[in-house]
C-alpha cells in the first residue's frame, strides 16, 4: 500500500481550482469542492450525478436568467428528468430502475447540483421530489403509494406541498386554520394556503388541514387532491424579488369535497407532518450549499477575466481575501451536509441535526453571495454577469423550510432540554 506523500509541496502537481472538470477522472468536479467531498460518491452515484450536471449545464443554465426575469418556469424541461433516473432514488421499492436505493449522500448532491445552476429549478425539485413525494411515501398507505408515486417518478404527475397559510408560517404547528370536516364517506376542506411552490401547474397537491369533529378533532391530517377539483383556486404570487421562476401561489379551498381514500392513512398528527419536514430540511441545506457554489464560481471566473489597473481583479489581495472566505464558507457548509447525510443513512439523524445544518448553511450562504456580488462591483447586480440571480434567490432560501431563528430554537431545545417556543 502506498505510503504518505512526503514530496515537498512545491514539487507536487498543482491542482487547478478555476475550471470545472469531469468527476470521473478523480479531480475536482467544481472549483468550489475544495476538500473533494464528491469523491465520497461511488461509481454508480457519480455517473448519474455527471449526467445530471451535463443536463443542467446544457439545458437549464442557458434559459435560467431569462425565465427568472420573466417570472416563468421552464416546464418544458421537466419530462427529460425521467431519463436521468434520480427521482425517488433513495426510496426502497420506488427507485426509477428498480435497483438498490441510493444513499442520502447522493440525494444531497442532486439538490446541490440543481441549486448550483438555478435555485428556482432546485426549488421545483425540492417540492416535487422532496416534500410532496416524501409526504405520500411516509404518510400514505401501500395502496396510496402505488396509486400516486409511479406517476411522480415519471413526471407525468407533478406534486405540490400545501402547509403554510396566509397568517401562519413559523407557528403553523399550532395555528393551522385550514379545516377538514368529515362528511358521509369523505371530507370537506375549507381554508387558504400561501407560498405553495408548483401550485399553478401541479397535478397533485398535498394539503395539510386540521380535523373538525370526531375522535381526532384538532389533529392534523394530510390529503392528496387534484388541482382541478371543484372549489380549489390557485393564484400566482406576483412581485417577488427572489426565486422568480418558481410558481408560488395562493390557494383557496372552498367546500372542497375529498373522498376518504385521498386522506393519507399514516398522517395522524402534526408530528407526521414534522417528520416530512425533518427529512426534507436536509435537502434545503444542500441547496444552500449549491447556491453558494454557483455564486462563488461565477465570481471567481469574473475576477480572473476582469481587468482593472492593468491586471486581473483576482490578482488583488482584498479580492483574494473575499474569494478565500467564500470558499471557506462553502467548505464548512459542505462538511455539515455531508455528515448530516451520513447520519441519515445510518438512521441516527434527529430533528436538531437537520435544523442546525439548515440554519448554518443558509447563514453562511448570505455572507457568500454578498461577497460574490461585492467583488463584481456594479456588474454584480446585472443578470448577465451571473451573480445577481444567486444574490436575490438567497433571501428566499434563508427563510423557507424554517427561518434561522426557528431552527436555532430547535437546536437550543435539544441541547438545553428547555423549549423557548411560545
Amino acid at each position: 500500500m502506498a505510503g504518505p506523500d512526503h514530496t515537498r509541496p512545491c514539487d507536487r502537481p498543482r491542482a487547478t481550482y478555476g475550471g470545472q472538470v469531469s468527476a470521473n477522472d478523480g479531480t475536482f468536479a467544481h472549483p468550489s469542492d475544495f476538500y473533494r467531498y464528491e469523491d465520497l460518491l461511488d461509481a454508480r452515484e457519480r455517473d448519474r450525478l455527471v449526467a445530471l450536471r451535463e443536463f443542467l449545464e446544457r439545458e437549464v443554465r442557458p434559459v435560467a436568467d431569462d425565465h427568472w426575469e420573466r417570472g416563468e418556469f421552464p416546464l418544458h424541461l421537466v419530462p427529460a428528468l425521467k431519463d436521468l433516473r434520480i427521482a425517488g432514488s433513495t426510496y426502497a421499492g420506488y427507485t426509477p430502475d428498480g435497483g438498490e436505493p441510493m444513499r442520502r449522500l447522493f440525494d444531497g448532491f442532486v439538490a446541490l447540483e440543481m441549486s448550483r445552476v438555478d435555485q428556482s429549478f432546485g426549488t421545483f425539485w425540492g417540492v416535487h421530489a422532496g416534500l410532496a413525494f416524501a409526504s405520500i411515501y411516509h404518510c400514505g398507505s401501500d395502496e396510496q403509494r402505488q396509486r400516486w408515486l409511479p406517476g411522480m417518478l415519471d413526471f407525468e404527475a407533478i406534486g405540490a406541498f400545501a402547509l403554510t397559510e396566509p397568517e401562519h408560517g413559523s407557528d403553523v404547528a399550532g395555528g393551522l386554520e385550514t379545516t377538514a370536516r368529515r362528511q358521509d364517506d369523505g371530507w370537506v376542506l375549507n381554508g387558504a394556503k400561501r407560498w405553495i411552490g408548483n401550485a399553478t401547474f401541479a397535478d397533485l397537491i398535498v394539503v395539510w388541514a386540521k380535523q373538525e369533529g370526531g375522535p381526532d378533532d384538532g389533529e392534523v391530517a394530510g390529503f392528496v387532491i387534484d388541482r382541478e377539483t371543484p372549489g380549489v383556486e390557485t393564484t400566482k404570487i406576483e412581485g417577488k424579488i427572489a426565486l422568480r421562476a418558481v410558481q408560488n401561489a395562493d390557494i383557496t379551498l372552498t367546500d372542497v369535497r375529498v373522498p376518504d381514500d385521498r386522506r393519507l392513512e399514516r398522517a395522524r398528527s402534526f408530528a407526521d407532518t414534522a417528520n416530512v419536514l425533518r427529512i426534507t430540511r436536509g435537502g434545503v441545506a444542500w441547496g444552500a450549499v449549491g447556491l453558494q457554489m454557483g455564486a462563488y464560481e461565477r465570481a471567481l471566473a469574473y475576477t480572473r477575466e476582469r481587468q482593472q489597473f492593468g491586471r486581473p481583479l483576482a490578482a488583488f489581495q482584498l479580492v483574494q481575501d473575499h474569494l478565500a472566505t467564500m470558499l471557506a464558507n462553502i467548505t464548512c457548509s459542505l462538511g455539515l451536509v455531508v455528515r448530516l447525510a451520513q447520519m441519515q443513512d445510518a438512521g441516527i439523524e434527529e430533528e436538531e441535526h437537520a435544523a442546525l445544518a439548515k440554519a448554518t448553511t443558509s447563514t453562511l450562504m448570505r455572507q457568500t453571495v454578498a461577497r460574490a456580488r461585492e467583488v463584481m462591483g456594479g456588474n454584480g447586480i446585472v443578470l448577465e454577469h451571473g451573480v445577481a440571480r444567486y444574490f436575490a434567490d438567497a433571501e428566499a432560501v434563508y427563510s423557507y423550510e424554517g427561518t434561522r431563528e426557528v431552527n436555532q430554537l430547535i437546536v437550543g431545545r435539544a441541547v438545553t432540554g428547555h423549549s423557548a417556543f411560545v
